[in-house]
């Protein structure tokens, strides 16, 4: 009975090691996983970010450009404006 409880008790004991050497493999596994995953965060919120200073250049430009714009249509309606005066002033002289 003793011999028994001893052999079932040192085949417990080499199961729980066993289980043990596998389960720090495992946990080896996952922090590894672990390092992979957070490496990977830190590639997209790296990239988040440029996309992010990309989009607000691009915001700037398009707020440039249409300021641009805004101006030369401005200065194209006075050119016009003048040359309308012109034309007037032309075809008046023109009556004489």
């Amino acid at each position: 009975m003793k011999k028994s409880f001893l052999v079932i008790s040192s085949l417990i004991v080499f199961a729980l090691a066993l289980a043990g050497c596998a389960t720090t493999a495992d946990l080896e596994k996952v922090r590894a996983q672990e390092r992979e995953i957070n490496a990977k965060a830190d590639q997209a919120l790296q990239a988040s970010q440029d996309a992010n200073a990309n989009a607000l250049k691009a915001a700037e430009t398009a707020a440039r450009a249409e300021s641009a714009l805004k101006a030369a249509e401005e200065r194209a309606a006075a050119a016009e404006e003048r040359a309308n005066k012109a034309e007037a002033a032309f075809e008046k002289s023109m009556r004489k």
